[in-house]
């Protein structure tokens, strides 16, 4: 059974624009704070926790193997 943690998407703001702008990066609560970013609750999703890795943030190349990484 797959134990579920809720990550969130690290975002950055489009200096021209002001538009935010994902950074590629998506990790959990405790890494995106340890490492000085804001968490934004709309940007929230679920995955395995074996997708995450030992710093918090989520292995995109695991996720890809999975033919629906975000469709849980």
């Amino acid at each position: 059974m797959l134990n579920f943690i809720e990550v969130f998407d690290v975002m950055d703001v489009e200096p021209d624009s002001g538009a935010s702008v994902w950074t590629g990066l998506t990790g959990t609560r405790k890494a995106l704070e340890r490492d000085g970013h804001m968490v934004d609750p709309k940007a929230m999703a679920y995955c395995p926790i074996e997708w995450v890795d030992e710093r918090g943030y989520l292995d995109a190349d695991l996720a890809c193997r999975h033919p629906r990484p975000w469709g849980i």
